[in-house]
């Protein structure tokens, strides 16, 4: 029987296509790729944008997505991080109760003032299964403030529990002031790390995530829907992510969708309007479906090749990845791709392990 090694023996692997499809650059509105005929991103109207491929981490399309922006809202995506963490390590449950302090009383407050809100009063008992859907499908600042005292003790405390993973993605132009994301000096992200904050959500945290997805809830007999206006768009399956919205930021949106095996991710920032950054997130997303596929040519524990193996009881040992890789190809191309790899010894020799690396 063979035995399989993820490769630390090989030095080097290359997938390519006819048409070098694994290779091609990120878009940009009015391009053409001559090599794959696959038409530039249509025109995007926002101060910043993104679309990726949640599996391949491939960037299909970008324009200033490093650029530091407002986040606004999309600020709750961080905070829904921080919180999905700490019930996934067990530190509390959906079905714990919160007390609400006076910090986020909603009704009065300066701060909340003409923002988005639960109406949360203090001395109340909530949830934490309703506070969570109040911060990802209402955007209710109170909501986060009365997370944040609950997770961490204080907002200062959650907020910096929020930087620790911004260091921890390796998120290059981000820096959080806030638990709920009303403007405050020092603030600000890019659509390139809201869009890793997304996947991070999705791949880190899926029960979280899955609230996203979630059109409605009630709290204290007053209905409240998601914000995100394309988990009703029937042409697309869209289970997240997240809207923001200040006059200083503009309209944000962060959009996750899928269609089979495929998932994209985009980040809009600085919309001219509510329904505009709706508009350009469909743009993006319809765009990378029409003319691209994820493909998932060699999988976790699966022989891809075998080389002849010196001292041992078989002659031959099996070559294989420790965890599947995706790419992110041209629509059709998946009969052109090819796979070679290079060995960084020149024989293998007994005793090997399996799943060695």
């Amino acid at each position: 029987m063979k035995t399989t090694f993820s490769a630390r023996f090989v030095q080097r692997m290359a997938l390519t296509t006819a048409l070098c499809a694994a290779a091609f650059s990120a878009a940009h509105a009015d391009d053409l790729n001559i090599k794959t005929m696959i038409p530039g991103v249509p025109q995007i109207d926002a101060e910043s944008y993104i679309l990726i491929d949640y599996n391949s981490g491939k960037v299909l399309a970008e324009q200033n997505a490093d650029a530091r922006r407002d986040p606004a809202s999309l600020t709750k995506m961080m905070t829904s991080y921080v919180i999905g963490q700490a019930m996934k390590a067990g530190k509390f449950k959906e079905t714990d109760l919160v007390t609400i302090g006076n910090d986020a009383l909603a009704t009065g407050n300066p701060v909340f003032k003409g923002s988005s809100l639960m109406f949360l009063k203090p001395g109340m008992q909530v949830p934490v299964s309703q506070l969570i859907r109040g911060i990802n499908l209402q955007s209710g600042n109170d909501a986060c403030v009365a997370m944040a005292d609950f997770a961490a003790g204080s907002q200062d405390a959650f907020v910096g529990l929020m930087n620790s993973y911004v260091s921890a993605l390796g998120l290059k132009n981000s820096h959080f002031q806030t638990v709920h994301g009303l403007d405050a000096e020092g603030q600000y992200s890019s659509a390139r790390d809201m869009a890793l904050i997304g996947q991070a959500l999705i791949r880190d945290v899926p029960n979280e995530y899955s609230i996203y997805k979630e059109k409605e809830f009630t709290f204290n007999g007053i209905r409240q829907t998601n914000r995100n206006g394309l988990l009703w768009d029937n042409s697309l399956n869209v289970d997240g992510i997240k809207t923001g919205h200040t006059d200083k930021a503009g309209y944000n949106l962060v959009a996750s969708a899928t269609e089979g095996q495929m998932r994209l991710i985009s980040a809009v920032m600085g919309g001219r309007t509510f329904k505009g950054r709706e508009t350009e997130s469909k743009k993006l997303l319809t765009w990378g479906f029409r003319f691209f596929e994820t493909v998932n040519p060699l999988k976790a524990g699966k022989e891809f090749a075998s080389e002849p193996v010196w001292f041992g009881d078989n002659d031959r040992a099996s070559l294989g990845v420790d965890k599947d890789l995706y790419l992110t190809i041209p629509r059709g191309r998946m009969k052109d791709l090819k796979a070679s790899y290079v060995l960084n010894t020149t024989e293998l020799h007994a005793p090997l392990q399996k799943n060695q690396v």
